[in-house]
């Protein structure tokens, strides 16, 4: 969601504790470029303490990712293991900060959040950083990572019940709007109160295509704050989020 951060320069994001989260990206780029693992989880860990996920991913993580890709693509070859290593620890901290699934019902009786990437997507990122944030307000997730097959992810629907359904396509060419379609229109429960599951398109890869009653959330605080509705949860308020990131 739009924002601008505290204090009288609205460029500047100051954040609390005395952060600055431009600084902090640099600061983390800066140790990515060295291939300094252990500066760059330090980094990375004290933004998501500091700020906490959401802010993290939208404010740190993911304009880093962006200007270490770009820097690649400039460059060729050279910096692709800088993005790779930069990626591993992005996935670790947020799977560090992904609080253990819990065993018993929501008070709503809502099934869970199903995440999963489309056939042939393999960017899981944007899909962890949403459920290490569900975690935090106790919301129920069922998380499949990259490439799920088409008929694994319907059998998972079929089978799970989910209240909503979050499927990422980074690309155009993985984007498959009629397997999208196809979740959408699953029903599962007695004749006269079917139920339907709320169905949220991720990623770039959507972009220009005709959602049809699908929501296209296009930030991380736009997606949890739709999905936490359901399950009369609150997101935490993140002032920082300018929505430079996607969802």
């Amino acid at each position: 969601m739009p924002g601008t951060g505290r204090g009288g320069d609205p460029g500047r994001a100051a954040a609390p504790g005395g952060g600055d989260v431009r600084q902090d990206g640099r600061g983390l780029a800066r140790a990515a470029v060295r291939l300094d693992a252990a500066a760059v989880e330090e980094r990375l860990e004290t933004a998501v303490t500091r700020y906490g996920v959401v802010t993290a991913w939208q404010e740190v993580m993911v304009p880093t990712l962006h200007a270490v890709g770009r820097r690649w693509a400039s460059t060729g070859d050279r910096y692709v293991v800088v993005e790779h290593l930069l990626a591993w620890h992005v996935s670790t901290t947020l799977r560090r900060h992904t609080r253990r699934p819990a065993t018993t019902p929501t008070a709503a009786g809502a099934g869970p959040v199903l995440l999963a990437c489309v056939p042939g997507e393999q960017h899981t990122l944007p899909l962890e950083a949403l459920n290490a944030a569900l975690s935090h307000l106790g919301v129920p997730t069922r998380m499949f990572g990259a490439a799920v097959p088409a008929d694994a992810l319907l059998t998972a629907v079929r089978r799970l019940g989910p209240a909503a359904v979050v499927l990422w396509a980074q690309a155009r060419s993985t984007a498959n709007l009629p397997l999208a379609e196809h979740v959408a229109a699953s029903e599962w429960g007695v004749k006269g109160a079917r139920t339907q599951p709320l169905t949220m398109l991720g990623g770039p890869g959507w972009a220009g295509r005709p959602s049809r009653g699908m929501l296209r959330p296009t930030t991380l605080s736009e997606a949890l704050g739709t999905l936490a509705a359901g399950y009369g949860a609150v997101p935490p308020a993140a002032p920082l989020s300018r929505g430079r990131g996607p969802a």
